[in-house]
C-alpha cells in the first residue's frame, strides 16, 4: 500500500498535516497514534496467545489417548525441563 507513495507525495502529505493540525498539534497526535497502534498489537497478540492455549491442551490429550507418547517419551521431557534444555 505505501510501496505506491513516492518521497515528493510522503513530503506533500506531511505539509497538508503540518497546515491542518499546526506544529503544536503534530506530536499529540502522533502518540495517540502510536498509543492505538500499540494497545492494537497487545491486543492481537493476547487473541492469538488465547488461541494457542487453547488448542495445546487438546493436542495434547489427543497425543496420550491415541498412545502416541510413551511412559518413556513421558519421563524423558519432564527430566529434559528440569534440566532446563532441549530433549535429545
Amino acid at each position: 500500500m505505501l510501496g505506491n507513495i513516492g518521497p515528493t507525495a510522503l513530503i506533500l502529505i506531511i505539509l497538508i498535516a503540518l497546515l491542518l493540525f499546526g506544529p503544536s498539534k503534530l506530536p499529540e497526535l502522533g502518540r495517540a497514534f502510536g498509543r492505538t497502534l500499540r494497545e492494537f498489537k497487545k491486543g492481537a497478540n493476547d487473541v492469538m496467545n488465547d488461541e494457542e492455549e487453547k488448542k495445546k491442551p487438546e493436542a495434547l490429550k489427543s497425543e496420550q489417548d491415541n498412545g502416541n507418547l510413551s511412559k518413556a517419551e513421558g519421563d524423558r521431557s519432564k527430566d529434559s525441563s528440569d534440566n532446563r534444555r532441549l530433549p535429545d
